[in-house]
């Protein structure tokens, strides 16, 4: 599976501290090994993104993302107030 990130998250990567940026790529490398792992708490978004799921980074920060064809598309990286506005 392969990972992709829309313009908008990969702006907000670099925008994050190196260690919250630590953080995202040990979820990512998790997220391809184990997508449902407990600690991902992968779960559907629908209501504020359509047909989107999103996993935990930290306990404050979330990744929202699209899956099709065996890939998958980073859409959203945030803060929980900040994606559920």
């Amino acid at each position: 599976m392969h990972v992709f990130l829309h313009s908008d998250a990969k702006k907000k990567l670099k925008k994050l501290s190196p260690r919250l940026r630590e953080q995202f790529d040990e979820r990512i490398a998790l997220f391809l090994r184990e997508p449902y792992h407990v600690i991902l708490n992968n779960h559907s978004v629908e209501r504020a993104y359509s047909g989107c799921r999103s996993i935990n980074i930290t306990g404050n920060y979330r990744a929202i993302y699209y899956k099709e064809k065996g890939s998958v598309l980073i859409v959203a990286i945030g803060t929980h107030p900040e994606l559920y506005k």
